[in-house]
């Protein structure tokens, strides 16, 4: 029975100190970014898709309105009043196939209907290209692993960093500049390597020409009639000065 009683305790104290180093972050998405399908028994089918860095995913679920109102949801689409609020844990990234780092660890999503929370079902999450490999998926795995530790998280636990993320979605014009900012750089980048490698063939052709000049010189001042020289050797010398 104390065997017993040591291993739950155990147990219960990893689960404890697991959840108590988890601190998630949140990220809002603008309702630009959603599509929303006509409702169904109250619920309508949604995604929302992000493939610019530092995010690559798609989210697909059901949504319902606070209070059931199937139509509520399409109107406040219009009206800006519904956006979308991802949690995840900042720590879990991956390397994408365009070089960029991308964050893979999210674990949960809200949608926010006019600060109200909705209610979401069957809730998942898929990675896109450039992040979305096997080792970015054992990532994304750990990570819906680790969330379920904390519970419910938008019942006011973390009410003040939600808040927080809510006040600056990500919006379509964001996503551009983002992209924008993004090729800008690897142009620089681009441009900067472009740069050191005609700097390094220039520096060889100019090493190359310095050599057949010094070449040439040394020629030059070789006496082909040396009494050094054989018979042979004269001729040879002879051929190479013409």
């Amino acid at each position: 029975m104390k065997k017993l009683l040591t291993v739950i305790f155990l147990a219960c104290a990893i689960v404890f100190a697991q959840e108590g180093s988890i601190k998630p972050e949140f990220q809002a998405f603008s309702g630009a970014l959603i599509k929303l399908k006509k409702a169904e028994k109250g619920f309508h089918k949604f995604r929302l898709r992000v493939d610019v860095a530092p995010w690559a995913f798609l989210a697909e679920g059901e949504v319902q309105a606070p209070g059931g109102d199937s139509d509520v949801l399409i109107t406040a689409l219009f009206d800006r009043a519904l956006y979308a609020v991802l949690a995840y844990i900042p720590d879990k990234i991956a390397a994408g196939s365009d070089g960029e780092e991308y964050n893979v660890g999210f674990f949960d999503m809200m949608l926010y209907y006019d600060e109200e929370p909705t209610r979401i079902r069957n809730l998942s999450f898929k990675l896109l290209p450039p992040a979305n490999d096997s080792w970015a998926q054992s990532i994304l795995d750990d990570a819906l692993q680790s969330g379920s530790l904390l519970g419910r998280i938008w019942g006011g636990k973390f009410e003040r960093e939600i808040t927080k993320a809510s006040a600056v979605p990500i919006d379509k014009t964001k996503l551009v500049d983002m992209q924008q900012k993004r090729q800008a750089a690897k142009a620089a980048e681009a441009e900067r390597k472009a740069k050191e490698e005609a700097d390094r063939r220039a520096r060889e052709k100019a090493e190359k020409a310095e050599k057949a000049k010094f070449k040439s010189k040394k020629h030059d001042d070789l006496d082909c009639s040396s009494r050094k020289l054989t018979a042979k050797q004269k001729r040879r010398c002879k051929m190479n000065g013409k």
